[in-house]
C-alpha cells in the first residue's frame, strides 16, 4: 500500500471543514516521511498548513481518514 503526503488547511472557524491537496506519493515511509518533514522545514512561520503522510489502500480512502473528525483523546489527570 502506498503512503500519500497530504496538505490540510481550514478555513478559520470552521475546523471540520478541510481542503486536502496531495503533493506527492510514496512506496516506502522512510521516503515519505522525509519528504513531509523537509515540506514542514520550508513552511513559513505564519502558515497553517498542516502535512500529513497517510498510508491507504489508495487515494479516496487516505482522503476519507484525513476527513474524519476524531475527538481528541481524554488525559487523565495521573497521565499529565
Amino acid at each position: 500500500m502506498p503512503y500519500y503526503v497530504y496538505k490540510m488547511t481550514a478555513t478559520e472557524g470552521m475546523a471540520l471543514v478541510k481542503n486536502l491537496e496531495l503533493m506527492e506519493q510514496f512506496d516506502t515511509f522512510k521516503t515519505a516521511k522525509n519528504f513531509a518533514r523537509d515540506a514542514r522545514a520550508q513552511q513559513d512561520a505564519a502558515d497553517t498548513t498542516t502535512i500529513k503522510v497517510m498510508f491507504a489502500d489508495n487515494q479516496l480512502q487516505a482522503e476519507e481518514q484525513l476527513l474524519q473528525h476524531r475527538d481528541k483523546p481524554i488525559v487523565m489527570e495521573h497521565e499529565k
